[in-house]
This record gives C-alpha cells, sequence and structure tokens, in this order.
C-alpha cells in the first residue's frame, strides 16, 4: 500500500521525557530571556520565572491533594494563569482537561464529571456556572480574577513553596498529561487523552531538527489570541513555543484593533490563526493603519480558506508567508504542515493544507473497501506516529472505531496527496459541523432538540456561512398536532448551548431519511 512521508528527514525525537522537561530542556541558556507577555497587563515572565512558578503551582496543587493520575480542568480564557497550572499539573503526573468559560453550566459539568476533574480553575465571568456543581462533588475551584469568599485565589496556587521535589523519575511517557474533549468523527464530545509521548512528539515533528517544518526561533514573539482550551493553540504555540525559547503574547480577547496594536508594540513576528481572523484582516481598512511588517509567519488551521481570501490577506501582509497546517485532536493534534514554514523552506500550492509531519505515516484510503489509493486519488486521510492519542478516556469502542489494529488513526476527513506530496482536503465523512473552527457536533444538538415534546424527530447539518464558514441548521418533524415554531425551537436550544452551537434555521419536514443501520 502507498505510504506518505514527510519530504523531510526524521529525527530524533526524547519523547522519553516528560512534557515539562521537554520544554524546559534549553532552561539555562533562554532562563533570562522573555517567555510569557501578559497583553492585557503588559507583565513579562522570563523562562527562569515561568519555570520556578510552575514548580510551585505543582507544590501547591500537590498539598491540595492532586496527584499523578489525576484531572485539573482549565475553564480559562487566555492567560498566564492557564500556562501556570497546565506545567504544574504536568510536573505531577497531572492531566489537565479544558474548557470554554463561555459554555453553559450543563457543558461544563458534563466534562467535568466525564472526566473525574478534582480541581477547577476558572475566572470570575463563569464562577456562578460551577458553584453549585462543585460544591455537590467536592471539588475545589480556583478563582484567578477576583476575590470570592470561601474560594481560593490563584496567588495561593503559585505562592513561593520550595518544598517541591521533582517527580519526573515517576512519570510514565504513557501517562496522560492534556484532555481536551472531541467529538471525534462520530457522536458526542469525549476526551482525547494525549500523552506525554505524544504532545513531546507532536511538538518535535513541528519545530525540532536541523530543519524543522515549522522554524521558530528564540528572537520569535507569537502571538497567542487563539484559545489554549483548543489543543492547536496549546500545542503549536504554548508548547512549541517554549521548546525554541520564544516569547508567547497572551491575548485574552479577539479585537481586531487591539490585536493590531499589541502586534505593532511586541513586533510579533509569528501569528497562527483561524479563517474568519483571515477574513476580519483581509476585509478590514483599519488594519492598513498599523505597522504590521515584523509578522514573518502566518499560520492558519482549524478550518479550510478559499484562494480569494488568502489573495486579499496576502495583499495586506506583503512580508509574510500565509500557509496552512492540518490538525485533528485525537492525532496531537498536527498531521501536516506547510513546508513554507521551514528553515529551508519548500515551495508550496495554494489550497494545500500541507505535508504530512515527519516521524509519522499517512495514508489514503477508500472508505468503502479500506484499500489504499494512491496519488491523485480522494480518499480517508489515515495518520500513524507517536504523536496521536493513547484513545479516549473510558470509551473502547469508540477508540477501537477510530484506530484501527494497525495503529492507523482515521481522520474522518477525505482528502488526497499530490504528486509533490501536499495534502489537499476535499471533503469530511465525520459528522461535524465547524463554525469559526470551533467544534459543533450534531448528535449533541439532535439529541438535545429530541429533549422538547413538540418534537418527533430531528437532524442537524451545516449550511454554508460567509461569516463563519459553516452553521447549523435544523431538519425538525413535529410531533402529533404540535405547532411549534421555528422561533421556539431556536430559544430552546439556545438556552442550552454556547453561543456557536445555537441553530441558525430550522425546516420543518414530514420524515428524517435513515440508513438501516440508523444513521441520518
Amino acid at each position: 500500500s502507498t505510504i506518505y512521508r514527510s519530504v523531510l528527514p526524521d529525527i530524533e525525537i526524547p519523547n522519553h521525557l516528560p512534557l515539562h522537561s521537554y520544554c524546559f530542556e534549553h532552561l539555562v541558556e533562554n532562563s533570562d530571556r522573555p517567555c510569557l507577555i501578559d497583553g492585557p497587563t503588559g507583565t513579562i515572565y522570563s523562562y527562569s520565572d515561568v519555570d520556578r512558578i510552575s514548580r510551585y503551582a505543582a507544590a501547591n496543587l500537590r498539598r491540595l491533594g492532586i496527584k499523578k493520575g489525576d484531572v485539573i480542568m482549565n475553564l480559562l480564557r487566555n492567560s498566564v494563569e492557564f500556562a501556570f497550572s497546565f506545567l504544574g499539573a504536568s510536573r505531577l503526573g497531572a492531566a489537565t482537561t479544558t474548557a470554554n468559560p463561555f459554555y453553559t453550566p450543563a457543558e461544563i459539568h458534563k466534562q467535568a464529571s466525564a472526566a473525574g476533574v478534582k480541581i477547577i480553575i476558572t475566572e470570575m465571568c463563569a464562577i456562578e456556572k460551577v458553584k453549585d456543581f462543585a460544591a455537590e462533588r467536592g471539588i475545589e475551584v480556583v478563582i484567578t480574577d477576583g476575590h470570592v469568599d470561601g474560594y481560593m485565589h490563584f496567588s495561593e496556587l503559585i505562592k513561593e513553596d520550595s518544598s517541591f521535589e521533582d517527580f519526573d523519575s515517576e512519570i510514565e511517557p504513557n501517562d496522560v498529561v492534556a484532555l481536551p474533549y472531541s467529538s471525534g468523527t462520530t457522536g458526542l464530545p469525549k476526551g482525547v487523552m494525549l500523552t506525554h509521548r505524544s504532545l513531546v512528539t507532536s511538538v518535535a515533528q513541528q519545530v525540532d531538527g536541523e530543519n524543522p517544518n515549522l522554524y521558530m526561533h528564540k528572537d520569535d514573539v507569537i502571538l497567542c489570541v487563539l484559545p489554549f482550551f483548543h489543543i492547536y493553540s496549546l500545542n503549536s504555540i504554548l508548547l512549541c513555543g517554549l521548546r525554541v525559547g520564544a516569547a508567547i503574547l497572551i491575548v485574552k480577547k479577539f479585537d481586531l484593533e487591539g490585536l493590531m496594536g499589541l502586534v505593532e508594540k511586541y513586533r510579533v513576528t509569528i501569528a497562527p490563526i483561524v479563517p474568519p481572523i483571515v477574513v476580519e484582516i483581509a476585509k478590514s481598512p483599519a488594519v492598513n493603519s498599523y505597522d504590521l511588517s515584523s509578522i514573518r509567519l502566518v499560520m492558519c488551521g482549524a478550518a479550510p480558506m478559499g484562494k480569494e481570501i488568502q489573495d486579499a490577506f496576502t495583499a495586506k501582509l506583503p512580508n509574510a508567508i500565509l500557509g496552512q497546517g492540518y490538525g485533528m485532536t485525537e492525532a496531537g493534534p498536527v498531521l501536516a504542515m506547510c513546508l513554507a514554514f521551514a528553515k529551508s523552506p519548500y515551495p508550496v500550492k495554494s489550497g494545500s493544507c500541507g505535508t504530512v509531519v515527519r516521524n509519522a505515516e499517512l495514508k489514503i484510503v477508500d472508505p468503502e473497501t479500506g484499500a489504499s489509493l494512491g496519488r491523485n486519488k480522494p480518499g480517508e486521510i489515515c495518520i500513524r506516529g507517536e504523536q496521536i492519542m493513547k484513545g479516549y478516556l473510558n470509551d473502547l469502542t469508540s477508540t477501537k472505531n477510530t484506530i484501527d489494529k494497525e495503529g492507523w488513526l482515521h481522520t474522518g476527513d477525505i482528502g488526497f496527496v499530490d504528486d509533490d506530496d501536499e495534502i489537499f482536503i476535499v471533503d469530511r465523512l465525520k459528522e461535524i459541523i465547524k463554525y469559526k473552527g470551533f467544534q459543533v457536533p450534531p448528535a449533541e444538538l439532535e439529541a438535545l432538540l429530541l429533549t422538547h415534546p413538540a418534537i418527533a424527530d430531528a437532524a442537524v447539518v451545516p449550511m454554508k456561512d460567509e461569516r463563519a464558514g459553516e452553521v447549523p441548521v435544523a431538519f425538525v418533524v413535529r410531533s402529533n398536532g404540535s405547532q411549534v415554531t421555528e422561533d421556539e425551537i431556536k430559544q430552546f436550544v439556545s438556552k442550552q448551548v454556547i453561543f456557536y452551537k445555537r441553530i441558525a434555521k430550522v425546516f420543518f419536514t414530514e420524515s428524517i431519511p435513515k440508513n438501516p443501520s440508523g444513521k441520518i
């Protein structure tokens, strides 16, 4: 069968190391360099500061009873606190599950219960959502940006405590360090077990070696506006940035003019973004009044991007190389990266999402027969390598349906590899809707619609949308005699889900076509 590999040679990957030790491997030479820049306050933490504070976080988490194998939840927008607690948990051999603070209480509770969370680290905007739930479950709540009686303030979690001994000898490469939630190719969100080995491998595949696929170095300033609770940002910004000794500029919320001001002030060189931000930059006249000439790489992922918008964007930022990467949470997440980002770059074609990363194998299979396909033939993309997840948490069935006996992860994406080893994604098998790069699992919305007494059956599908890429729309069969309206249904859903999962349109129908296995 045809197996595709990177055009760059494989490298030695020290994936026996725990993630934090790998990221701080060059601490001695980087100790005084800027590591995290807190955009909102302008505070700068050096590499030695971040190393030291993450040790304090580990010591204080340990005092709260967190040990190897436990899970903490970061329910946070982008902040330095996210980095400190994630690295602190890593040092204990504990895992961090990440969630969007704008989730509804039900969405947060579901994930926190499923992950078996011991501590929730959050901010004032989300405290009401977790208060009662945490009290019922005996979960400790830590607040990063305010003081509330009865709750620990984050400063307590990073207060000086030099009692911390290293647990590195007890941490196994196969221990879980990150537990993001993803619906994968089908069904409801599931905990994706990413181990120390997975993430060290994935970071190395991007930034390590003589000619790294993604050339980042210690003089770079990386913009972090994409949310850390997405694995794309956690991996390709925070972890890759730490590994190479770069400065990471942390921005809490997306506001175009504020962002441009920060890019100009800190001379940002690398900007990982998503297509909706590319669209805003391409269309905004305000961009012209800022000096963005420092940007050398613009990395785009999470959703496909059209050629017209790429061209409009490139006209605004002529110094920057714009390229795409391709990821899936379950794959650690990076499968492919644009070779124009390499230290010795290669020419790339518009619309390609890169070439498979080093130290990994990729194949394209016929989704019906599983047979391997040659070049230029579209089929399901499969990836194999040490970067992929260990599996879904407490869900062997979904794991077996995603990773086959030979270790191939089936992505649910349809694409082909061309004559120059570039990957093009053309469609997807998986039932996922991507709203501005955010996952909207149809199964979750269908299950919710079916709880409405006036709804007999429902199907949720994507509809193209210029601003968001895709929006969820519902086909609904009314119960006998029901007069339920489109507005009532939209309201019913929007009360129970985060904004990007709201139904954009409802179509009423007599029945919903399904195949024999009950699939829509």
